[in-house]
């Protein structure tokens, strides 16, 4: 969330920010709430100083002064008990606005409703032209007995599905192939909960916006995560550390993630481009509060995210992500998007993105800076690899005529020495 003081200060500018983001929230209210809140709360001060100081003067008082200033004391006791039953509804409303309050995205970013407006700022790769008729990543996976969508709808509804065979050894091949990668470049490789407490889905500012598009646990107060994200930054949350230099933190986390995908009911159905649950690594790192630094290495967490497609031969672009496209809590955002034949369009698989101190203020993130102040952690995130997804250019881009796939190169050796899928002998 942003300071207080930053959105008194600031009023037409966080106001812009979010109408530019899309999010209805009535700034003007919140600043009048805030100030009735500092009004009360000012004067029920007063009256507890009073309070107490009275109160421990009674021993020394006259039998009669004694009565007269107990049943004073009385008095002002009701009147701050007044005071705090109209202060805590105040309070309240407070927090539910503050929590819808956007971060204010920098000035590079494009101003949009939609991802259709979203800026493509380079291509990497050759679209890849084929002397045959293709079959996308459905027709080849049930050629090669690799998923079966059918069989995962009747256990579990709809975007469900089985990885089977080398399918499934792809995904764990990718995921250790990034891992290894990752952990080379000095991140922390981490298995974390998929199921969370409340506070954690706030902290990161996946609540109260995301709530559609979450599987809640409601016997247990638990949530289960899309990003394992946010675990990773609410595993510091409410620590302070104790110097600059404890920071950056990076982390590499790997799980399971589940998302509803509320409100796209007919998009996206066929194939694995779009299912409930999948299973994901992500980078998160936590820094001190400089936006020079939170430059380098969102372009870092950007790069390797590049260098994993690279790596894959897979052709992407890179688009600057606009405002409306941008999460509640983002200041700064790219997006990959991979080249999929069957959709004949790029289309996305990596998110980075840069919060500043929003997240670490929800999750209450700070270090002792050099001089001795305590500041807010910045904090950003980017996809390293999320399967099935992936695997849609994977099996399309390196299919043969002959229905056999091509293992990318870079993954050989995590396939156990396999250069390529083929049919099975019945």
């Amino acid at each position: 969330m942003l300071d207080i003081k930053y959105i008194r200060e600031n009023k037409e500018i966080v106001k812009e920010a979010a109408k530019n983001k899309l999010i209805n929230v009535d700034i003007d209210r919140l600043l009048v709430v805030d100030q009735d809140i500092r009004n009360l709360t000012q004067e029920i001060d007063k009256l507890k100083n009073e309070r107490n100081k009275l109160s421990s003067s009674i021993p020394n008082l006259s039998d009669d002064k004694k009565k007269n200033t107990i049943n004073y004391v009385k008095d002002l006791k009701e009147k701050i008990s007044a005071l705090e039953e109209k202060l805590n509804p105040l309070k309240e409303e407070y927090k539910n606005l503050m929590y819808e309050v956007p971060g204010v995205p920098l000035e590079e970013v494009p101003i949009g409703k939609t991802d259709e407006d979203n800026v493509e700022i380079k291509r990497v790769g050759e679209i890849p032209k084929f002397n045959f008729k293709i079959k996308d990543h459905v027709e080849l996976a049930e050629d090669l007995d690799l998923i079966d969508i059918p069989r995962g709808v009747k256990i579990s509804g709809s975007r469900s599905y089985f990885l089977k065979n080398e399918a499934l050894l792809l995904e764990m091949a990718l995921c250790r192939y990034v891992v290894d990668k990752l952990v080379k470049k000095g991140f922390t490789p981490m298995g974390v909960p998929v199921l969370v407490k409340e506070d954690a889905m706030y902290g990161t500012s996946y609540f109260p916006g995301g709530r559609e598009q979450t599987y809640t646990m409601n016997d247990d107060n638990l949530y289960l995560v899309g990003t394992s994200e946010v675990a990773l930054v609410s595993y510091h949350s409410g620590e302070t550390f104790d110097s600059p230099e404890c920071l950056p933190k990076m982390y590499c986390g790997y799980s399971n993630c589940f998302r509803r995908e509320a409100g796209t009911y007919g998009k996206d159905t066929h194939g694995l481009y779009r299912v409930h649950q999948f299973t994901k690594i992500e980078q998160v790192i936590l820094c001190e509060a400089d936006f020079d630094k939170q430059y380098e290495l969102h372009n870092f967490l950007l790069n390797n995210a590049e260098e994993i497609m690279q790596e894959l031969k897979i052709p992407y672009r890179v688009v600057k992500v606009c405002t409306g496209d941008m999460g509640v809590g983002q200041i700064r955002k790219h997006d990959i998007e991979a080249w999929m034949p069957s959709r004949n369009k790029y289309s996305e698989t990596h998110s980075c993105s840069s919060f500043g101190d929003f997240q670490a203020r929800r999750s209450n993130i700070k270090y002792k800076d050099k001089d001795g102040t305590t500041k807010y952690c910045f904090s950003l995130n980017n996809t390293a690899i999320a399967s099935p997804r992936i695997l849609i250019p994977l099996l399309e881009l390196n299919q043969n005529e002959d229905g056999s796939i091509n293992i990318p190169e870079v993954l050989i050796p995590y396939m156990g020495g396999m250069k390529k899928i083929e049919k099975k002998n019945k």
